[in-house]
């Protein structure tokens, strides 16, 4: 094929209107394809075309202009975006052929010299890539227009990172219809913020998804980074753990974009990760809203300690994270109430709450107001700040209020940062200094909840539990969660029954 080169750096720079035209072309084209059926679709076959065009841009090319003697590319000849991407004559079947007999198999294939090495990143993501467009002369379009963006400049790169948030909230539309719930944006920058990082802590998503914690804590601390070495400490300190395919690539590409080259993302069960971690594996901070509500296959669930082994998924997972935060370390982590509420000597819900406070100082529960993951769940949710510093004495309660005349939140009303505002001046700055009891706070001693069987499923004594002034959802929640609780301990005891057999 005869290669085409174009001069990236001399292109103009891709404003914000001309890359959302650009992005709706590709779309349009697919939507053309007989074989892309819906966003869940189209929105992977342009990730993997965009991911690849950045790289060229933004890792292949810096990397040769910076050092033109020394630097070997991680993708070579013929498989070069500027090899086949730009080259007009490569269409139709032949491209397709291209494409998927030679193109994603070799990069696939690919293997890193050492664990920074982003071959090692290509080649994990490859694997699960396929062409589904099955006209090639439409997957032609869609590459010249993918090849019309631009990532060679500071303002490119953060235009395509705003225009490919939006594409991932779409994306998390879609997958909400199928059962994934993403971490509202407000959510994970309150929980980031209120991490206080600092540079040179080790910061883990062990359930990474779309990259929405990694990517916030990224910026909190680049503009803290003053040499090449912090760069790049920096850049291996932010790591994810992710299951599935589709969210391992928009969390790399994510994480790309916003200018980590070679992101430290495994593709993996985090769950299976963690339980065979070793003492060298642990971090700093933990920042994560797992899956919850779900069921883990039987040989993850065999890996835990007799007394804790669940199928409930946010229990492992705050088990796990227990054993892999560092002496020190601190987590901020989303859990239902339906965690907090679970109680008595034979729950392993109440088990690991117990060996959480015994482990770590509890010492914050933020209560989400209702409907903070709507439309795809009304499921209360809350977020747990702890430190591995030694057992919980107290721990303090606030309850982020609805705005005024708001019932709950909807995809078109959702959740603002700013909501979060009281609770930030009232949190007391990194060391919690003068929190003071209101109406949104009020503080538990541990002996109170170790007596109450470690409920943390605690009400605003402010508010009272007047029946008349609670809501019908509120009604309805109550209900669930005391449900819940007693299917909890049903499924424990038939577990029990099956044992004794």
């Amino acid at each position: 094929m005869a290669a085409i080169k174009k001069n990236a750096a001399a292109a103009p720079a891709t404003s914000r209107t001309r890359l959302a035209s650009l992005i709706k072309r590709a779309r349009d084209t697919m939507r053309k394809d007989a074989g892309m059926n819906g966003d869940l679709d189209r929105l992977p076959q342009l990730s993997w075309l965009l991911f690849l065009k950045a790289f060229d841009e933004r890792v292949e090319q810096e990397g040769e202009a910076l050092n033109p003697d020394g630097y070997r590319r991680a993708i070579e000849a013929p498989y070069r975006w500027e090899d086949w991407a730009t080259d007009p004559d490569l269409s139709g079947d032949e491209l397709k052929v291209f494409v998927n007999d030679k193109l994603i198999p070799h990069l696939a294939g690919l293997v890193g010299d050492h664990a920074e090495d982003p071959r090692n990143v290509i080649s994990t993501i490859f694997r699960d890539v396929a062409n589904r467009m099955q006209s090639g002369t439409l997957l032609r379009d869609l590459v010249d227009i993918v090849d019309e963006i631009h990532f060679v400049s500071t303002d490119d790169i953060h235009t395509m990172a705003f225009v490919y948030e939006s594409i991932l909230r779409e994306m998390r539309d879609a997958a909400g219809d199928s059962g994934e719930f993403y971490t509202p944006r407000p959510v994970n920058r309150f929980m980031v913020q209120q991490s206080f990082l600092k540079l040179g802590e080790s910061i883990l998503d062990p359930a990474s998804g779309t990259g929405g914690f990694l990517v916030q804590a990224y910026e909190d601390l680049k503009d803290q980074v003053r040499t090449d070495t912090q760069r790049k400490r920096l850049h291996a300190d932010i790591r994810g753990i992710e299951k599935k395919p589709l969210p391992y690539l928009l969390g790399s590409m994510n994480l790309l974009l916003h200018g980590i080259d070679a992101p430290q993302v495994r593709r993996a069960n985090a769950l299976l990760e963690m339980r065979n971690s070793t003492a060298a594996d642990r971090v700093d901070v933990v920042l994560t809203n797992p899956p919850f509500g779900g069921e883990e296959e039987s040989t993850v669930v065999k890996a835990f300690p007799a007394g804790y082994q669940t199928q409930e998924t946010a229990w492992l997972f705050l088990y796990s994270i227990l054993d892999q935060l560092k002496r020190g370390g601190r987590c901020a982590i989303v859990l239902p109430n339906s965690s907090l509420y679970a109680t008595g000597e034979t729950s392993i819900g109440a088990k690991i709450k117990k060996k959480l406070m015994q482990d770590c100082h509890l010492h914050t529960v933020v209560r989400l107001p209702q409907g903070v993951f709507a439309p795809y769940t009304q499921i209360p949710s809350n977020i747990l700040f702890f430190e591995k510093t030694g057992p919980t004495s107290e721990v303090w309660f606030y309850e982020v209020p609805l705005p005024d005349g708001r019932r709950g939140y909807t995809k078109t009303k959702p959740m603002q940062l700013e909501e979060f505002s009281t609770c930030t001046e009232w949190w007391g700055g990194e060391k919690r200094e003068a929190r003071e009891n209101n109406e949104y706070a009020w503080k538990v001693p541990v002996e109170e909840i170790t007596g109450s069987g470690f409920n943390l499923d605690v009400t605003n004594p402010h508010v009272g539990d007047d029946l008349t002034r609670r809501t019908p959802e509120e009604l309805v929640d109550e209900l669930v969660k005391t449900e819940t609780g007693i299917l909890e301990l049903l499924e424990e005891l038939r577990t029990k029954l099956g044992a004794k057999k």
